[in-house]
């Protein structure tokens, strides 16, 4: 079989642990043996981020502004057991939130519908989109421990040299402060694109935050959602057949519970965060869900929505055998490899993200699965496939379908 070729790279993010491990056999068996595969690539492993002081995660976020996709593994973001685990020279903040504040735009995530793994919602039917706006909050947030009493306050100096100050809280013993911004500019394109993309596949938009709590900090989301909504998007949403819904995050926590899904759910940063777990867990697994980050300059990195399965890794590398979903970690690369067909116009290269994405479904529809579906599925006597052996089951499958 001619190997299909690119004509512009990919930047290609490495990561962590046994995300890691599955990437290489990802490109080993999937990837290399059917594409002269092109990419930039950057090791944003924890070791070399250490040793490059983080900078090649900064490198790897310019080259996706460069050449317009990236697909990315999964990467740890170290807390205080990591930094002895690994003699960090300090606590690099999350490689993530390092990516999307350069990049800015959405992260659009999306379960990974396969028959005989019915969601936990029963009254689920279709997938529901989570659309995470990928700037500021808690992950660009400044944090202070207090040791003693005193004053917290808020100040703001402006270039011509006036002050605003607001006293935060008057603490009487020690205590934790943290100061967290966003930009209007970033709320303004995670709006236009959450609309761009609920009309785009034609599907309702929610969007929910705590206005009623937050009554400056919430309330400019919901403002600058409802003036876009008014004056670019609201005939186009009617033409379509579409609504855009607003509510706070409590109550579309309920109602979400009631829907049919086919929705996408607006959210902030780390409400998106929380929610997209929870949604790719009542789907199935966490290790079935799509991840894209699209930039307002239309810039897109693809990723798997997990981490690293740092208890897997473990295990692998005392030599015991492990069943870790790959299914994520494959789509990442088939939607940027997808992404990249479209930009080029490489016909074959579309073709085989397609083939590639319906040869993991037709695996796992076969009833040849890894552990997590196999505690989950509806399908009688599963066959547990480990790690390698499910890729190498997708490959066959690959095989006959590119064939076709």
């Amino acid at each position: 079989m001619k190997k299909i070729n690119m004509t512009t790279p990919l930047v290609e993010m490495d990561g962590d642990e046994m995300t890691r491990i599955l990437w290489k056999m990802i490109k080993k068996e999937l990837l290399l043996p059917f594409i002269n595969l092109k990419t930039e690539y950057y090791d944003l492993g924890l070791e070399h981020r250490n040793e490059t002081n983080d900078k090649v995660t900064v490198d790897s976020a310019n080259a996706t502004k460069k050449y317009g996709v990236a697909v990315k593994c999964a990467t740890i973001t170290p807390n205080a057991a990591r930094m002895k685990e690994y003699t960090l020279k300090e606590m690099w903040k999350s490689p993530n939130g390092t990516i999307r504040a350069i990049l800015d735009g959405t992260v659009f995530r999306t379960p990974i519908i396969v028959k005989g793994i019915e969601p936990c919602v029963k009254n689920w039917v279709s997938p529901i989109t989570i659309a995470r706006h990928a700037y500021g909050d808690v992950y660009k947030n400044t944090e202070m421990k207090i040791e003693k009493a005193g004053n917290a306050y808020l100040l703001y100096e402006a270039e011509d040299g006036t002050c605003e100050k607001q006293l935060i809280h008057t603490f009487r013993g020690a205590g934790v402060l943290q100061g967290m911004h966003n930009l209007e500019t970033s709320i303004e394109s995670f709006a236009r694109s959450c609309f761009k993309y609920a009309l785009d596949v034609k599907q309702d938009l929610w969007f929910a935050t705590k206005d009623t709590i937050s009554k400056k900090y919430d309330h400019t989301f919901k403002d600058i959602f409802q003036d876009i909504y008014e004056k670019e998007y609201e005939k186009l949403f009617q033409e379509a057949g579409i609504t855009y819904f607003y509510t706070l995050i409590d109550d579309a926590v309920a109602r979400i519970m009631k829907s049919g899904g086919g929705i996408i759910w607006a959210c902030k940063n780390y409400d998106g965060d929380v929610m997209s777990d929870m949604i790719s867990s009542a789907f199935g697994s966490l290790a079935m869900m799509t991840s894209v980050l699209v930039s307002p300059e239309g810039n897109y990195e693809y990723e798997a929505a997990h981490g690293t399965v740092q208890r897997h890794y473990y295990k692998h590398i005392k030599g015991e055998e492990t069943s870790t979903n790959s299914v994520a970690t494959i789509f990442a690369w088939s939607g940027a490899l997808r992404k990249r067909g479209e930009l080029d116009g490489n016909r074959e290269l579309i073709r085989f993200a397609d083939k590639l994405e319906e040869s993991c479904l037709a695996t796992i529809e076969s009833g040849k699965m890894t552990k997590d579906l196999a505690l989950i599925t509806s399908m009688e006597n599963p066959a547990v496939l480990n790690s390698g052996d499910f890729i190498k089951a997708v490959r066959s499958k690959l095989e006959v379908m590119l064939g076709e």
